[in-house]
């Protein structure tokens, strides 16, 4: 096999007429001419045909051959015109059209995709958090109020608001009662922010607290709970989140991973974010910590305001009975430290003999309970 071609080294443009013959062992094509310095020899399985070819009646081949800078084929080039040649070429050689990459180039990729993903895991987990505990104790309060507003609208979008034509409950004996409450709790309180207190009609038995002071209460609690003392309890435990700003820094990291992966895995629109943001605080799962602080928080208010700790306890119970220990509707209030734990701490903190006085009266706690109508 045999045929005439033409031959650039690569670091000038002379072309070189060459005579091109199949070697005497076969595995290799032998490259002379009368202006090359010596014969060449390039082995067949080192050849490799250029993809970005605009004549397609010859033949462009290269050599692959791995140099110190990594490229992945010879700058000299075998142009072929003979249709034989090339015919027999691209019968014999399946290579010849394959795309090299660097040795190591999977390693590399490797390396760099955990990098990338080391980066964004600091971004999430340490970056952002961080940002977000600066940016809670520093966001303005009537910013921080109008983000609180727009999250619990983002929540009774979740929770079906506009299936059902609204879900706010204003029933005016039942507003009464959770006003004289609030009053009672907030009185004993030493907060800086101004609390909004709702409660909307769904049969989830939970409450949250979104950011700006937002405290949301669920009917569904209203009916599962045993006392008016049961439900100040929750509520004072919400008030210890709001307090530390718990609901505004998960908003925050909450928004700010989301805008980060869309950053790197494609764009997300604000709403989306804003409703991944509602959805987080709906089923808000603070850390240990947070929870702990939250639970010191109400059994020290709690008693400020004369109604005994332990109250928390028997809400907790009513959880662990309709529950479990460790999941359900009410998850945040039963994240770790176990209920068991949380029970034990809340009737610890409890003086013995400790009664307190009613939070509400027979009427006003029957008039909470049918707020909703």
């Amino acid at each position: 096999m045999q045929a005439f071609a033409d031959f650039y080294d690569g670091e000038t443009a002379t072309r070189h007429p060459v005579h091109v013959t199949l070697g005497p062992d076969r595995m290799a094509l032998l490259i002379r001419g009368d202006t090359l310095p010596q014969p060449l020899r390039w082995p067949l399985a080192d050849l490799r045909a250029l993809h970005d070819q605009s004549d397609r009646r010859q033949l462009v081949l290269t050599r692959h051959v791995e140099f110190r800078d990594e490229t992945a084929r010879d700058p000299a080039r075998l142009v072929v015109d003979d249709p034989d040649f090339m015919a027999w070429l691209r019968a014999t050689r399946p290579a010849l059209d394959a795309r090299d990459v660097p040795r190591g180039t999977g390693r590399r990729v490797a390396l760099w995709i955990a990098g990338a993903l080391a980066a964004v895991g600091l971004m999430l987990f340490v970056i952002l958090p961080a940002l977000a505990d600066t940016l809670a104790r520093a966001i303005p309060e009537a910013r921080e109020a109008a983000f609180g507003r727009s999250v619990v609208a983002q929540m009774e979008r979740v929770l079906g608001a506009e299936r059902m034509g609204g879900l706010d409950c204003e029933a005016p004996a039942g507003r009464a009662a959770l006003d004289r409450m609030a009053a009672r709790l907030t009185g004993a309180a030493d907060l800086d922010t101004q609390v909004t207190l709702r409660v909307l009609d769904h049969e989830m038995v939970n409450a949250f607290a979104a950011p700006g002071g937002q405290v949301v209460i669920l009917r569904g609690l209203l009916d599962e709970a045993g006392s008016p003392e049961t439900v100040a309890a929750v509520l004072a435990h919400e008030l210890g989140h709001v307090a530390r700003r718990d609901p505004t820094r998960a908003a925050l990291r909450t928004a700010g991973s989301v805008g980060l992966l869309g950053l790197v895995f494609g764009d997300f629109a604000g709403g989306a974010a804003m409703l991944l943001v509602a959805e987080r605080l709906i089923d808000a799962r603070y850390s240990q910590d947070a929870e702990e602080a939250a639970d010191l928080y109400a059994h020290e208010l709690l008693a400020r305001a004369d109604i005994p700790p332990a109250a928390l306890a028997q809400m907790f119970e009513r959880f662990r009975e309709l529950d479990g220990d460790t999941r359900g509707a009410f998850a945040h209030l039963m994240s770790h430290p176990r209920l068991g734990d949380r029970i034990a701490a809340a009737r610890a903190a409890t003086p013995e003999g400790f009664a307190g006085r009613p939070v509400l009266s027979p009427a006003e706690w029957r008039a909470l309970q049918d707020i909703c109508g």
